[in-house]
């Protein structure tokens, strides 16, 4: 008797369909409580690879090997996509595979990723946002009802390396104005942390409280008491920088970079600055503290061997 004829149409009706594990993908991501965010680049990056498989006649996870996702990978950057969207997609893939590794335990099967290497991404230096011109922004800031506001936020920023989702979810609650403690509630993968401003920034935000009043809510607002949202804590910026002759506008994400690179300069350990920053591991934090030419100097100096030999 004559095997059957192995087709596509046979295979999916023996195993769930690539597109089908995909999708229990994203609803096991949300069951984890994985940030909208976060679940929404996974699926734009899975998507598009699903589309790109079944083009090449692979529509059940089996049929995936390491020579498909290299070549999926090399022709993300042939079509003009960024090193960094190129790794983004990589771990996307990565973390699919893996959740399938665990989740049906197949009998036989070698997870293909593990033998393709992730695509490099340039170590470019992270421009900080500049100590003096975030001080000559506070200085711009007059005092009316968004005069205060807006310093607090500039130095709020520079003092908890906080990211902007996360400053502008703080509540009244969640800063204490004699500790100078902000607790952010749910940071970037839902988890929460503790951060610190000193008294400078406390008495900032102290003042601005005065104007905003102690009804609860959300910390930062508008005059019309609604929460502040990313796109009006960009105007600000914008707004802030342009009165102070700043240039080129400094991007929120500077800020946070100036935090960790001053403290960095300060002595603080890479641990602490991991944890103060809400960073999973060490390896993210190397971006943001990339010394510059200056910082390279000034240590050589102090420690030349030669000249320390006298």
């Amino acid at each position: 008797m004559n095997e059957p004829k192995i087709t596509h149409e046979l295979l999916k009706a023996v195993y769930p369909t690539l597109r089908r594990w995909v999708d229990g993908f994203f609803v096991s991501k949300r069951a984890q409580g994985v940030a909208a965010s976060t679940s929404e680049l996974y699926r734009k990056h899975l998507t598009r690879f699903v589309d790109y498989c079944e083009s090449r006649g692979v529509v059940v996870l089996e049929g995936i090997d390491a020579t498909l996702i290299r070549e999926y990978l090399i022709g993300l950057g042939e079509a003009g996509h960024n090193p960094g969207g190129v790794h983004m997609t990589y771990r996307a893939i990565k973390s699919f595979l893996r959740w399938y590794e665990v989740e049906a335990e197949p009998e036989g099967w070698r997870n293909p990723i593990k033998k393709v290497k992730a695509p490099k991404v340039p170590e470019e230096i992270l421009s900080p946002v500049l100590i003096p011109d975030v001080m000559r922004m506070v200085d711009a800031c007059k005092p009316t009802w968004m005069g205060p506001r807006d310093k607090a936020i500039l130095l709020t920023l520079l003092d908890t390396g906080a990211r902007a989702s996360e400053l502008t979810g703080f509540d009244l609650g969640d800063f204490d104005s004699v500790s100078g403690a902000l607790t952010i509630r749910k940071g970037k993968g839902g988890k929460g942390r503790v951060v610190f401003v000193g008294q400078r920034t406390r008495k900032a935000l102290r003042a601005y409280l005065r104007v905003r009043g102690d009804r609860p809510g959300p910390l930062f607002m508008g005059r019309d008491g609604v929460r502040l949202a990313y796109h009006g804590l960009r105007m600000i910026i914008i707004h802030r920088a342009r009165e102070a002759g700043v240039e080129p506008i400094p991007s929120l994400h500077s800020f946070r970079r100036a935090f960790a690179l001053e403290l960095l300069r300060s002595g603080v350990d890479l641990l602490t600055i991991q944890r103060l920053l809400g960073h999973s591991d060490l390896s993210i934090l190397k971006r943001y503290v990339k010394q510059t030419s200056e910082d390279l100097r000034i240590a050589h100096a102090a420690h030349s061997p030669v000249d320390r030999a006298g």
